[in-house]
């Protein structure tokens, strides 16, 4: 046998590269080419043109899975599996045929390694989510159930009635780890706390909800405070408003009226103040000249339009009461022209209709204080500061300050 000489095994081997490289620009072109038929072609068609693609093999499993066809999945799964080890949908379909065939523990662990692979496989996590649900574990039935949530706008809906109807059911156990899922403020967060002012009967879970999440790192933002509110009142649930706030204290529920002073405006409606801002009337919390370091509520009004110029809801319990409250007048005639009104909600009966600026002033703060009384089924009240209008504009401006309301009691003898 003759031997080749190393300046001819390299010429050789040049004569041949241009060939290998042709036929692996060949072989690389085909699988270009038919990379996309075998995604997208009928299983029966790709499989026939690429026996051994690990791709094509778990397409057919999970079309025998769907099929029903459990062992003939198992076995395509796992030699898609042994030909890519790390195909999360291939480890998927292994693990739902361990679980059709019975052997629960043995999918658990393999689906969970599959969802620990991947965030994105939907119907691993959905799996994994009932799985541990009927072995009673929230905690981590809810974190696969976050995920989907956090991935699929499509599939929120049904994992919000899962969360409600969880804590529904077993409150104890699940409102704790509902709690901390929303304290970590995922994405959904806003869309399912207005879930439950849309289904029947969820309003107890979000007032939970409310009391639990004040002690965590992410309590109720202000709007999501005022939503609660505002449909709980909406369902005329005063019993559940008054709780929760006595609960967070947001309001302070020490004091009837809140922000009386002008000076707080985080206080969530409908509790806060609401000012009126429109032509002929207008109103703003501001710093008064004479006070510097307190803030008041200054009112220009031209007596002409009518105007609810400022209002907040108040619970107050039956009995005598008191309004007290300061004003001063910066420009006009004012006297008699704004009025302070309270009334029954529901029913819109007035237990109060007074003037806010009762006498003539010179410009100085002055104090003032009238007596009303609140009937029986008389469960919420509206204080209202309103434009008294008359038919000649006559432009005035006012302040007021240090509204509140208390108790009335009698001077003992």
């Amino acid at each position: 046998m003759t031997e080749t000489s190393g300046p001819q095994r390299r010429l050789a081997a040049a004569g041949v590269i241009p060939y290998a490289l042709a036929v692996g620009g060949m072989v690389l072109a085909w699988q270009i080419v038919i990379q996309p038929y075998i995604e997208r072609a009928p299983v029966e068609a790709a499989i026939r043109i690429a026996p051994t693609s690990p791709l094509v093999l778990r397409r057919a499993a999970e079309s025998e899975l769907a099929a029903g066809r459990n062992d003939n999945a198992a076995a395509l799964s796992r030699d898609a599996l042994s030909r890519a080890p790390f195909d999360v949908k291939a480890l998927r379909v292994v693990g739902l045929t361990e679980a059709k065939a019975g052997r629960l523990d043995e999918a658990n662990e393999i689906l969970t390694l599959a969802g620990n692979w991947s965030l994105r496989d939907d119907p691993t996590h959905a799996w994994l989510v009932e799985h541990r649900l009927r072995r009673g574990d929230y905690a981590s039935a809810f974190a696969h159930a976050d995920t989907l949530a956090r991935r699929r706008g499509d599939l929120q809906p049904p994992t919000f009635r899962l969360f409600t109807l969880a804590a529904t059911r077993d409150p104890q156990r699940v409102l704790p780890v509902l709690t901390d899922l929303l304290a970590i403020r995922p994405p959904w967060r806003p869309g399912y706390l207005t879930s439950l002012y849309e289904a029947d009967g969820s309003l107890p879970v979000a007032a939970n909800l409310a009391v639990l999440l004040q002690s965590t790192p992410a309590p109720l933002t202000t709007t999501e405070l005022q939503e609660f509110y505002a449909n709980a009142m909406a369902q005329r649930q005063v019993g559940i408003i008054k709780t929760v706030r006595a609960r967070l204290n947001r309001p302070a529920s020490g004091s009837a009226v809140t922000n009386g002073r002008f000076d707080d405006p985080t206080a969530p409606e409908p509790f806060q103040w609401s000012l009126v801002q429109k032509s002929g009337a207008v109103a703003e919390a501001m710093t008064d000249e004479l006070r510097p370091s307190n803030p008041a509520l200054r009112v220009e009004y031209d007596g002409y339009s009518a105007a609810v110029i400022a209002h907040q809801r108040v619970f107050l319990a039956p009995g005598a009461h008191h309004l007290r409250f300061q004003f001063r007048i910066e420009s006009g005639e004012p006297t008699d022209r704004m009025g302070w009104n309270i009334t029954c909600d529901p029913g819109g009966r007035s237990i109060l209709s007074s003037s806010a600026v009762p006498v003539t002033g010179a410009g100085a703060w002055t104090s003032s204080a009238v007596k009303f009384s609140v009937p029986e089924g008389c469960p919420s009240q509206l204080l209202e500061l309103r434009g008294r209008a008359l038919d000649n504009r006559k432009p005035m401006v006012v302040w007021f300050d240090e509204v509140a309301i208390d108790a009335f009691k009698p001077t003992p003898n």
